[in-house]
């Protein structure tokens, strides 16, 4: 998942454009990272080393590890943990880049510095990012605001149901708080019971077709044109879902919860509450759609426009 956040930064700074980043994240599928960047960017190899190796690679049938050990500049067990880690989506998407000639390591280092000043990440949350675990991700866009665990929990069983049921590729960006929000189309559920919460699937038809279509893929094929009704009920059948979901896993700590029937709104529609209402950007295949939360206020409100 590195590549997502990162190749949308390199595609907004004329970096790379849309068509190589599609291509970047197609390539990258069924790859393995090669053991010299694997080296280099755990820092036990130089580049120099690494380009030495490869080069006698050439000359000689053996593994890049097994000419390492020789050579005096990796041990056994470092070749095996270099192994462990050759599906790092870190690492392959860099691999990618370096390999289309579309960026140096230099230039991938600097821009890498560039992007965690242009979002504001700490250290630890470029690592996390790096990782591709979503459960270490989510967290890095939700350290903004007081937001109670429960709800923090919510927000991560949506995005891991988002990757495991619509696109993988599913991209997140930093929470906001907000009061007020308008959308021409809208999911909606309400939650009540020890917790209580709405949650809300606002966008456009574009975006509601990109989750409608991963949802529910073999009863929407890619060549037959659906309604809006149709990815509006398909959008409150994944709500639905996740909802159940969250309600179950509660259930086994004893926190009882009831699922309210998803209300669809096929026209503008605008929400708003006095406080505790947040708006979470998601990006389904590129195309944005909102998960509206709002816990513990009885003042939220929906009314069309």
């Amino acid at each position: 998942m590195f590549g997502i956040y990162f190749g949308k930064y390199l595609i907004d700074n004329g970096i790379i454009t849309e068509k190589q980043y599609s291509d970047l994240l197609r390539k990258t599928k069924n790859s393995k990272v090669r053991m010299g960047l694997l080296a280099i960017e755990t820092g036990l190899m130089t580049e120099e080393q690494a380009m030495e190796v490869n080069h006698l690679q050439q000359q000689e049938d053996k593994r890049f590890g097994d000419i390492a050990v020789e050579m005096g500049y990796l041990m056994d067990d470092d070749v095996i943990d270099l192994l462990d880690r050759q599906g790092d989506p870190y690492l392959l998407f860099i691999q990618q880049l370096l390999d289309d000639g579309l960026m140096t390591l230099d230039q991938i280092r600097k821009e890498l510095i560039n992007y965690r000043k242009a979002m504001g990440f700490t250290a630890l949350d470029i690592d996390a990012i790096k990782t591709g675990d979503v459960d270490r991700i989510i967290p890095v866009f939700l350290k903004s605001y007081d937001i109670p665990t429960y709800i923090k929990n919510y927000i991560l069983l949506t995005s891991r149901n988002i990757v495991r049921f619509v696109d993988r590729f599913f991209r997140m960006e930093k929470v906001q708080k907000i009061t007020e929000y308008e959308t021409p189309l809208c999911a909606m559920q309400h939650v009540v019971g020890e917790y209580r919460f709405y949650v809300s699937i606002c966008g456009d038809d574009k975006g509601f077709e990109k989750l409608a279509r991963g949802f529910a893929g073999t009863v929407f094929p890619s060549d037959i044109e659906i309604e809006v009704e149709d990815t509006l009920d398909a959008t409150g059948e994944f709500i639905n879902c996740n909802d159940g979901l969250y309600a179950t896993g509660l259930s086994e700590r004893n926190i009882n919860l009831i699922v309210e029937t998803p209300v669809m709104k096929s026209n503008p529609v605008r929400l708003s509450a006095k406080d505790h209402m947040y708006r979470v950007p998601l990006f389904i295949e590129e195309q944005p759609l909102d998960l509206i939360v709002c816990f513990e206020d009885d003042s939220f409100s929906m009314e069309d426009i």
